[in-house]
């Protein structure tokens, strides 16, 4: 639920205050050649901030004065133009900051990555990482072209006040945060009644949040979206085929073929919807933070499912080491990662600088967190991460493509159909989730 903003940056205060300082170990740092690195990091939370990674890079710094590492804050509109741009050109970074999607299915499967795993076999380092982050980082030819620092899983909300209001809070279940899809269907048509003309849109004006649309149509009847081996794309199955029926046909959900899942959380957070597909911990901080027109509770859900068992999309972070021919440099920026990694205090400063959760079991972050740990009750839900399958910008175009066809009244089967050969095409890359 929505919280106070005050408490809720007091809190992340003294989190940050918690993990204390970088440790200097001058004693440690053995006297050798300079070395540069350059790191390239998407806007996960805060890894966006100058500020707040210079302050990481500080403590690194204090411990290994040799290593100097720049940055490039990249952006989620053109940043894989630039990275892309820099692989042919010979020029990619030593470090990126990133997920499965890029570092695994897309840039690992290309051959431009380094195997990390001589650091997943370092003692202790890799202790506690959930199996499924583990699996997401593995590519198929057996090496790992990531290590984890953090996840989460996508959920959606609702205004708590306006289902209230509407009488429509009957349709939940607010202990775990669960629905029925007969539930949302009910609970759609009491906020119509109760006069919300738009609750819900499905935004399909590109690739932007399409987490929540992914998630909303799968779980509605439990269809599929890969195979279980993630070699291909199987949405063209009668489970998503009434899915999408049912979407288009209830009275309150539209869909937006100008919208993208960002669009769509600000006019939730504006009070225009009575409900968000794209959502999650770090969205509400900065609708929360950012939009004064935010004046309800929120409440996070997971999508609504007819078998009563949520399957939850996921998403992880972590570092890849792009393979720039550079021994030392490969060395220095795996240093790097394990200062992070070995640290309980970095390590700690580093996951709530994502604002997400750890990739491992275990850790105590956020054990006084009310409002992280009430996102944090989500991971339970999380499904099987699919998003390394092959051609994944391929499918991530063909998706939103498939959205509109629907929305525009098109045949749904072959709409499904069409999205299935689109996306299996072999000459795809990866995208993520944004």
């Amino acid at each position: 639920m929505k919280k106070c903003v005050a408490a809720l940056m007091t809190g992340l205060s003294m989190l940050l205050a918690a993990c204390g300082g970088g440790e200097a170990a001058a004693d440690e740092t053995e006297e050798r050649e300079e070395i540069e690195l350059s790191l390239w990091t998407y806007p996960v939370g805060n890894w966006g901030n100058p500020s707040t990674v210079s302050e990481l890079l500080t403590d690194f710094n204090q411990k290994y004065p040799d290593i100097h590492v720049s940055v490039k804050y990249l952006t989620y509109e053109d940043g894989d133009a630039e990275v892309n741009g820099a692989i042919e050109a010979g020029t990619a970074p030593d470090l990126v900051f990133e997920g499965p999607e890029r570092l695994v299915a897309d840039w690992g499967s290309r051959g431009v990555m380094a195997d990390l795993t001589d650091l997943w076999e370092t003692e202790g380092l890799a202790d506690g990482i959930y199996d499924n982050v583990r699996a997401a980082c593995r590519h198929s030819d057996g090496a790992y072209y990531e290590f984890p620092l953090c996840m989460t899983t996508h959920c959606m909300a609702i205004n708590y006040d306006m289902f209230r209001e509407a009488g429509a809070l009957q349709y939940i279940d607010e202990e775990n945060r669960t629905w029925t899809t007969e539930d949302f269907v009910n609970a759609v048509e009491a906020l119509r009644a109760y006069g919300q003309k738009e609750v819900g849109v499905v935004y399909c004006g590109g690739q932007g949040g399409d987490q929540g649309t992914r998630a909303l149509v799968t779980n509605l009847y439990g269809g599929a979206f890969t195979n279980e081996e993630h070699t291909s794309y199987t949405a063209d199955n009668p489970e998503n085929v009434k899915a999408l029926e049912l979407l288009r046909e209830l009275d309150g959900i539209d869909f937006a073929p100008d919208l993208v899942g960002g669009d769509e959380a600000e006019r939730f957070a504006n009070g225009e919807l009575a409900m968000a597909f794209c959502w999650n911990a770090s969205l509400e901080l900065t609708q929360t933070l950012n939009n004064p027109n935010l004046h309800f509770e929120i409440m996070p859900m997971a999508f609504p499912t007819d078998s009563g068992e949520p399957k939850l999309q996921g998403g992880i972070w972590g570092f890849g080491i792009f393979d720039n021919g550079d021994e030392a440099k490969k060395e220095a920026a795996k240093t790097f990662i394990r200062f992070i990694m070995e640290s309980e205090n970095e390590y700690g400063k580093a996951v709530i600088a994502a604002a997400q959760f750890p990739a491992k079991d275990g850790s105590s972050i956020y054990a006084n967190d009310e409002f992280m740990n009430e996102y944090g009750m989500f991971m339970r839900y999380m499904g099987d991460y699919y998003q390394v399958t092959t051609n994944w910008a391929n499918a991530r175009t063909a998706w939103w493509n498939m959205l509109q066809d629907v929305g525009n009244g098109g045949e749904v089967e072959a709409a499904l159909a069409d999205f299935d050969a689109e996306a299996n095409r072999t000459d795809g890359g990866s995208g993520r989730d944004a």
